[in-house]
């Protein structure tokens, strides 16, 4: 008995020894390969931090792609078992619960003091390109929201791909926010008074869904659309913001194209040569040249630039395989100038070191001159979803809170 017991303990020790070992030279791999890759400015919030959490992400990445490689999972399971983290605690401020909107997940969040008067009601769209997130990695910034600004607040838990294919993420956060519409007063829900929001990727629905709700007469209008951080064109990839945070951490150029592969179901190679410059015909670039270009963003978002603009392509072959991403649902900065036309007031947050901040401007500047009023803020020392990371222990920063408080700010005003 006491043989086997010892041959366990050794086995075990070897097999501890080796885990121990590979997660070391995954280690050591990732943070060479920052130092090599990556450039981190110094005037961003917490320049060491952002090291360390690109060093992080490198590790649960890696760990995905080799438990995925050996059969064990799908791939992004455990990457979004991580974004979820650990369920903070309850809220004394809110009442918290798990319904479904048209077979649609969404988390329900009420503030339990008594209210005069019909609350806010916030629809929340989470980010992450369409394959990470979830109602529960975004559950500290959407408590935060709806306390902060006395609101009801809707999070919905759309589908991922690959599980879930794109577009089908637009029509379930279409369908449950058409039921909340409908049914806002039994939630305490003024109807005058709905605000859509989201980031990233659910900043690219909001805008698209305000689109096509602005003509219905059978809902509510639509208070207004916040859009945090958000993608909103895929015709060019040359605009200032792009060249100048190619190789900022979180995420670079490569991890973007990565991203982007896995949610329109397309090869990585493809979308490598999309993301890495200008590869829409002329033709097209000439047609959008009003809405779309790097003279279009104000001069002091320009002069940060250190590598010139790719010279245009036309990489036909790519063009029609890819189409499909200049459509509205994709790219609503690109609508016709009757979509835009009143649209509900806007909040626009932008950060500064965020290859999507001239996406934000450009659709500020488009709003502006189709008469919708616009409320800007720009995070000048933060990154690509910083706010999420609010509350998130010590990997938080300053800006995340500063951000959520602006938009906080903005809502309690309307």
């Amino acid at each position: 008995m006491g043989y086997w017991n010892g041959s366990t303990w050794s086995f075990l020790a070897v097999v501890l020894g080796s885990l121990s070992s590979a997660l070391l030279l995954l280690m050591l791999v990732a943070v060479l390969y920052d130092h090599c890759r990556c450039v981190v400015p110094v005037a961003v919030c917490q320049p060491l931090k952002v090291r360390f959490l690109r060093i992080l992400m490198l590790m649960l990445f890696g760990s995905d792609y080799i438990l995925c490689k050996l059969g064990l999972i799908q791939l992004f399971t455990f990457v979004n078992w991580v974004f979820d983290g650990i369920p903070p605690s309850g809220d004394p401020a809110l009442s918290i619960k798990d319904k479904f909107f048209e077979g649609i997940l969404v988390r329900l969040y009420q503030p339990k003091a008594p209210s005069a008067v019909p609350r806010r009601g916030i629809m929340f769209f989470h980010g992450g390109c369409g394959i990470f997130g979830s109602v529960d990695a975004y559950e500290r910034l959407c408590r935060y929201i709806a306390r902060e600004s006395n609101s009801v607040l809707i999070s919905v838990g759309y589908g991922l791909a690959p599980a879930k294919p794109y577009p089908s993420q637009f029509n379930e956060c279409h369908d449950a926010t058409v039921h909340f519409m409908k049914n806002a007063e039994n939630y305490g829900v003024d109807p005058a008074r709905i605000i859509i929001c989201g980031d990233n990727c659910g900043g690219t629905i909001t805008a698209y869904l305000c689109q096509e709700l602005k003509s219905r007469t059978d809902l509510p209008k639509v208070r207004a659309q916040v859009l945090l951080y958000p993608f909103l064109q895929a015709l060019s990839f040359a605009l200032p913001s792009h060249q100048q945070n190619c190789n900022f951490p979180l995420p670079t150029r490569r991890d973007w194209a990565r991203f982007a592969g896995h949610y329109l179901g397309k090869p990585l190679s493809l979308s490598e040569l999309a993301v890495a410059g200008n590869v829409m015909p002329e033709d097209i670039q000439r047609k959008h040249r009003k809405w779309v270009h790097p003279d279009h963003v104000p001069y002091e978002f320009r002069i940060r630039n250190e590598n010139p603009a790719p010279p245009s392509s036309s990489e036909d072959n790519l063009f029609n395989l890819i189409n499909e991403v200049l459509e509205r649902k994709l790219s609503p900065l690109l609508a016709e100038d009757s979509f835009i036309k009143d649209l509900p007031e806007a909040f626009i947050l932008t950060c500064e070191y965020d290859s999507l901040r001239d996406d934000g401007l450009l659709y500020k500047k488009r709003l502006e001159e189709n008469g919708i009023p616009v409320t800007w803020y720009h995070l000048e020392d933060g990154f690509h979803a910083v706010p999420v990371l609010l509350n998130h222990w010590f990997i938080t920063f300053p800006c995340a809170k500063t951000g959520a408080d602006a938009v906080v700010n903005y809502i309690r005003g309307l």
